[in-house]
């Protein structure tokens, strides 16, 4: 794939840890993709993992450090005024306009109901599920996603098997997608 596309990140993506590591495997060399996130949604994220999922003050700040050592190139800034103009959800209005100011094409996130298509449309912007964009990226760089996916797995001591299945819970067509063509090799 040349001329990887930029893609906005939702909190929501990236509070799903193993979705999230997934997601963030695929932006890293040789990359499928750009991934763009603002302040406000690392701030997001950061507040679920927290409140909702108990993590440490400690592993958080780890998390965002990461990210800005890895993917500095991430960080969508000065959308702010911008934010006023947005007409979809109030809630996720900052994201839709961090999109639009960094001029990204699409957006990532569990609330498709937030960014409904008569909101998008105007921008040139769509929002896709994760497991929609796990597809799309798969159909165009089969060999690839399962390499990384392979090294995935090796990083955190599982089998390909293991990692599908946790990955199962958000993205099983996906998986089952890949579940296919592993079985054909």
């Amino acid at each position: 794939m040349t001329g990887a596309p930029f893609v906005v990140l939702d909190a929501c993506v990236l509070a799903n840890f193993s979705l999230c590591d997934t997601l963030l495997r695929f932006a890293e060399p040789p990359r499928l993709y750009e991934p763009k996130w603002s302040e406000e949604i690392i701030r997001e994220t950061t507040r679920t993992l927290e409140s909702k999922l108990g993590w440490p003050t400690s592993l958080t700040a780890h998390l965002q450090a990461e990210l800005r050592a890895h993917f500095g190139e991430a960080w969508i800034s000065g959308y702010e005024p911008l934010i006023p103009q947005m007409t979809n959800d109030e809630k996720d209005r900052h994201v839709l306009a961090a999109a639009v100011h960094g001029e990204v094409p699409i957006i990532v996130t569990f609330n498709l109901r937030h960014f409904r298509s008569e909101h998008l449309a105007p921008w040139g912007i769509r929002a896709l599920h994760p497991q929609s964009f796990l597809i799309e990226i798969f159909r165009q760089e089969e060999s690839l996603v399962i390499t990384k996916l392979e090294q995935q797995a090796a990083d955190r001591s599982r089998t390909l098997r293991q990692l599908l299945n946790i990955l199962n819970a958000t993205a099983p067509e996906f998986v089952a997608i890949i579940s296919a063509a592993i079985s054909r090799k």
